[in-house]
């Protein structure tokens, strides 16, 4: 596992991202963070799998969330990324909405990339993919990404065939991203996207 540490900004390379927002919905930080990624020459695709609603918390948006429910969240995630997958996705997406990203990427062969920021999921036995890159910032510690969880997590990764780095920022909070947010810290969330921007601009076209 890595450590963060200074990256190129993007410069090269394009790709077509789908961005899922997190447990506190389609909140300004991820529009921010949309924008970033086109300055940097991508195309942004942001899903808004809450209708509209937004949360100022987790604990909050978790109530969102399970109100309309798992299955439902997860084929409104896929009716946005399915007329755009034939170009070959970069999924990305912050806490849960990392964890629909890891979800759609491992079953999309054409994934270009997995951008995860503060979130992953489980992973299934059978899970396979040819050298799909992975990036996880997280904060650390987090709880809602403790070691033993990461550690197992990286490891059922690897060995589904993926390429993983991961990078852990020590006293930040939950959703360090969001300025909005209480968990918020601008050193953590701008080395992170320096860092993201580098490997997103590397990333390799796939077949």
């Amino acid at each position: 596992m890595s450590v963060p540490a200074s990256a190129e900004s993007a410069t090269s390379g394009s790709s077509t991202i789908v961005l899922f927002h997190s447990v506190c919905g389609l909140r300004p930080a991820v529009h921010a963070d949309a924008d970033r990624l086109r300055a940097a020459g991508h195309e942004v695709i942001v899903p808004d799998l809450f209708g509209g609603r937004t949360a100022d918390s987790v604990a909050d948006g978790i109530v969102i969330k399970d109100e309309i429910g798992k299955e439902e969240l997860l084929r409104r995630a896929v009716a946005a990324a399915a007329p755009h997958s034939d170009r070959g996705l970069v999924y990305a997406g912050y806490s849960f909405g990392g964890a629909v990203a890891q979800n759609l990427a491992l079953g999309d062969e054409k994934a270009r990339g997995l951008l995860l920021m503060h979130g992953t999921s489980d992973i299934a036995d059978d899970a396979s993919v040819d050298d799909l890159p992975v990036q996880l910032h997280v904060a650390d510690p987090d709880p809602f990404e403790p070691h033993d969880w990461l550690n197992a997590w990286y490891l059922r990764m690897r060995r589904a065939g993926a390429d993983v780095e991961v990078y852990r920022y020590a006293g930040a909070g939950h959703l360090f991203t969001d300025p909005g947010l209480p968990d918020h810290d601008a050193e953590a969330a701008e080395s992170a996207w320096k860092v993201a921007l580098g490997f997103l601009a590397d990333l390799p076209e796939r077949d």
